[in-house]
């Protein structure tokens, strides 16, 4: 009677200890702009409890591209969202910034179909982005500054949502051309369409995702911010060092089990930097380019758009150096 009584009381105390553990998580919602292996470390966190382990529940929440993913985080939810594009959104008067930034070069690559056979052949074409306002709206820039041709006159941009859905609009001829992210490549040369370039090869520095949200949400919610950056950076290392569990993870999210796509790892180690870092460089490259159209971009600062605080606050906790020896 005695052993009963003991194993119920311990029972008692595991359910506890479990209730307890489940009220002190704080939940937060994240946002991420595309289904490509650069927003999975947000996926990699979540399935692997990596976001728990610091007190944090993380529902990931898919956004139909970066213009809907900012508006998205303009709005305040998701509060945090795994995008670069904050820039437009502060300069009409929003109060966005990075906390961490994941990429200086864009990798995006220009699929056409068939039939087009260099970017000159691109002049008086369709170009399919995501959105207005998004990475691909900065990638189209890019290219048609390159090519020297005009937006809207030479070259004629479309807003067509996800991948998905401009891998139809080419597949349907509705339009010429399109940028696609390395997870989406392989599909899009099974269905015949032809890559004539990869942005980053033009050698240019941009601000690319990063790890967002309001400064007001930050200001209010430190610790919740802070917490969700560890569990974000450990996803980073995480997915360097163990590749079997990550793919299993794309997999899910990305539904799809195709070799090539999945092996679109290799172009994560080689691209997301477990330590990130911010490019105020790249970031006043998009000024630049906004410039044009917003002339408050030509007074901005690049360190208006970002907040490097936590990140500075793990490295003195070294935070960094555990992950290293944990990852190694």
């Amino acid at each position: 009677m005695a052993n009963f009584i003991g194993s119920g009381f311990f029972i008692l105390f595991l359910m506890t200890a479990v209730s307890v553990d489940a009220q002190e998580l704080k939940r937060i919602t994240m946002g991420y702009p595309s289904l490509a292996f650069t927003q999975s470390h947000i996926w990699v966190g979540k399935e692997q409890g990596l976001f728990r382990k610091y007190g944090v529940e993380v529902d990931p929440v898919f956004l139909r591209g970066g213009q809907v993913a900012t508006q998205a985080l303009a709005a305040g939810e998701p509060p945090m969202v795994n995008v670069g594009t904050v820039i437009q959104a502060n300069l009409t008067g929003y109060n966005l910034v990075l906390v961490a930034s994941m990429e200086n070069k864009f990798y995006q690559l220009v699929f056409v179909r068939p039939g087009i056979t260099s970017l000159e052949q691109l002049k008086g074409k369709k170009l399919a982005i995501s959105g207005f306002g998004s990475i691909t709206h900065y990638a189209a820039q890019i290219l048609a500054k390159h090519l020297n041709l005009e937006i809207n006159k030479d070259l004629i941009l479309v807003p067509g949502g996800p991948d998905a859905e401009r891998l139809g609009a080419m597949s349907a001829g509705t339009v010429d051309a399109s940028f696609f992210n390395l997870s989406t490549a392989p599909i899009a040369r099974k269905m015949g369409f032809v890559d004539l370039l990869q942005i980053a090869d033009l050698g240019v520095e941009v601000q690319g995702n990063g790890l967002a949200t309001s400064r007001a949400y930050l200001k209010s919610n430190r610790d919740i911010v802070k917490n969700v950056m560890k569990g974000y950076l450990e996803s980073i290392h995480f997915i360097h060092a163990r590749k079997p569990e990550s793919q299993k993870v794309f997999a899910k999210y990305m539904r799809t089990n195709d070799p090539e796509v999945l092996e679109t790892y290799q172009n994560y180690v080689k691209t997301i930097p477990k330590r990130p870092t911010f490019t105020p460089k790249g970031i006043q490259f998009i000024l630049d380019m906004l410039a044009p159209q917003m002339p408050q971009a030509k007074s901005a600062k690049p360190e208006q758009f970002f907040d490097a605080s936590v990140m500075i606050e793990l490295d003195k906790e070294g935070f960094f150096g555990e992950l290293a020896k944990r990852y190694r």
